[in-house]
Parts: C-alpha cells; sequence; structure tokens
C-alpha cells in the first residue's frame, strides 16, 4: 500500500504559503522542523509529540537533528482525498517502496497505542481500522516515513483541491518536481452546517467567514489572521467531513 502525507497548501509558515516552503526545501519535514502541525503543537524536548516518538520508536530519536525525524502520513486506502483528510485538503501520494522503510500505528500515536509494526503487519491493522466504530475523520491507519521525503525522489504526485488551480498553490506544487494532480474538491454550504458535529464556536467562524466554504477560504482566513487557531482547525474539519465531492 502506499502511503500520503496530508497538509494545508495555503496555511502560513513564516512569510510564505506552506506549499511554497515545501517546494523551496525540496522536502516534506516534520514538525519539529517546521514548527508547524495540523494537530497539536507539541514538537519540542519534552512535549508529548517528542514522548511519544521516543516511546513509540525506543529513543532512537531523542537527540536526532529535527529534520532526521520521522515524518507523518497515514495509509492510502482509495480515497480520492488522501489518507487522512483530518489533517488538510492536499496531500502527496508516496511512490510504494517508499512504504518498505515506514511503520505503522492504530489507532493514531496521540492515543498511544500499544505497538508500532512494520509493513509485513500493514493488512492487520487496515483490518482493525475497517472494523472499528469511527468517525470518518478518524478512519486512518498513522504511518511514520523514516529516512526523509524528497518530492523530485519520493512522491508520485501531490494531489490539490481545484480551488487552487492557475493560483500560487498551483505555481508552488509545479516546482516540486513530481506530477500535479487534483481531486474532486472540497465544498459546504455553511448554512448546512450543524454545531453538534464541532461546536457552536466553529460553526459561528464558519458562517463568518461566508455562505460556502472551500479550503481556499479557509486558507484565507489563516493568512489572515485573528482567528484562534484551534477553532479555525475544527472550521477545517466540518468542511472536511461534510464537503466532500462525489468523483
Amino acid at each position: 500500500m502506499r502511503i500520503t502525507l496530508q497538509f494545508h497548501p495555503d496555511w502560513p509558515v513564516g512569510d510564505r504559503r506552506v506549499l511554497e516552503a515545501m517546494a523551496d526545501d525540496g522536502a516534506y519535514l516534520s514538525q519539529f522542523a517546521t514548527g508547524t502541525s495540523n494537530g497539536g503543537l507539541t514538537a519540542h524536548p519534552g512535549g508529548d509529540r517528542w514522548r511519544w516518538e521516543s516511546r513509540l520508536f525506543d529513543g532512537r530519536y531523542d537527540a536526532a537533528d529535527a529534520r532526521e525525524r520521522p515524518v507523518y502520513g497515514a495509509v492510502d486506502l482509495g480515497s480520492a482525498y488522501g489518507g487522512a483528510p483530518r489533517f488538510g485538503s492536499a496531500h502527496v501520494r508516496l511512490r510504494p517502496e517508499v512504504s518498505e522503510r515506514a511503520t505503522f500505528c492504530f489507532p493514531d500515536s496521540v492515543f498511544e497505542p500499544d505497538q508500532v509494526v512494520g509493513p509485513e503487519r500493514l493488512a492487520d491493522l487496515v483490518a482493525r481500522c475497517a472494523s472499528a466504530e469511527l468517525d470518518d475523520l478518524d478512519r486512518y491507519v498513522e504511518a511514520h516515513v523514516h529516512g526523509g521525503v524528497r518530492f523530485a525522489r519520493d512522491a508520485e504526485a501531490v494531489v490539490l483541491d481545484p480551488c487552487f488551480r492557475a493560483g500560487p498553490v498551483h505555481q508552488a506544487a509545479e516546482r516540486l518536481g513530481c506530477p500535479v494532480e487534483w481531486h474532486p474538491g472540497f465544498r459546504v454550504a455553511t448554512a448546512d452546517l450543524d454545531a453538534a458535529y464541532r461546536g457552536p464556536g466553529p460553526l459561528a467562524l464558519a458562517r463568518a467567514l461566508g455562505a460556502e466554504l472551500s479550503p481556499a477560504v479557509v486558507g484565507d482566513a489563516a493568512r489572515a489572521g485573528g482567528h484562534d487557531r484551534q477553532t479555525l482547525k475544527r472550521v477545517w474539519h466540518l468542511l472536511a467531513r461534510f464537503g466532500r465531492r462525489a468523483p
């Protein structure tokens, strides 16, 4: 099975968009190196992510340089939107041989799973994931890619939302050194959303952003600043959960 690496291509990292920074680096870096995350921001010595990695990988990365740490993705289970849309509208689909130097766990490492396995045990985790009672955004098998990810060497394609065609995100994607593909797109009318899913705060912000959400609308809000980052992340969850289009 292939691995996908999910991300928000137009969210800010310094004075650049995430995908612009990726194209400049030529590599997909861990949150220890970038200081950004679509989950928790605990990738520092003594933080939860540091502690989880120390336990999962038997201290292998405790003294490692930030750029040497594994990058996180999910197993490609056949969705056009990638293995874990919870973490972003775009994904990099890695070449199948990259899976040979990856490890895997289920559930997500935030829940401190009891085992991390290699590719030979991956089918067991996929079966467990398929049979579990989970929300759609939680249905993924976590992957850890060791040895770095260089786009020109390791990426089969970068897959973007159609809302980014012919703009700066598309231009940055063309510099990665791998093919650019498009999934069917995320769109949802904010009037159709229910506060029961992520609470009243994210719903109120979603409706304040406009009548319809797309990844570009949420990305514009992220770059503009002035919004609580966790609330904006949950706005993305509303779009990711309810805005997927049929192929």
